[in-house]
């Protein structure tokens, strides 16, 4: 089997499905995601965040090696579940109907 997270963050390789580049791939498995599958995710990550951020910052932006790139957009992904997960119980945005939301800029990398 082939990994995508650096071997400190084995543990987080489950997940790393939500391992996503782009802003819209992220809200796009947000909202095609369960909560239990979300909460999941989000159980997992949650304790490992600041270990894993202090991990991607020995890195230079420019020239980030690939499994740390994936484990910088898993913690990405952290921050696109967390209201869902925390505050409204349900992928999408409460009384929103119909409507979206198109990011025209996002961090990079």
């Amino acid at each position: 089997m082939s990994t995508r997270l650096p071997t400190e963050f084995a543990d987080l390789e489950p997940f790393s499905d939500w391992c996503l580049a782009s802003e819209p791939e992220r809200y796009a498995k947000r909202l095609n995601s369960t909560m239990t599958a979300m909460q999941a995710f989000y159980d997992a990550i949650t304790p490992r965040a600041e270990e894993a951020i202090s991990y991607c910052d020995k890195f230079s932006l420019d020239d980030m090696p690939e499994d740390v790139l994936n484990l910088m957009h898993l913690l990405y992904s952290m921050v696109t579940v967390s209201f869902p997960v925390e505050c409204w119980k349900q992928p999408r945005v409460p009384d929103s109907g119909a409507t979206t939301l198109d990011c025209v800029a996002e961090p990079v990398p």
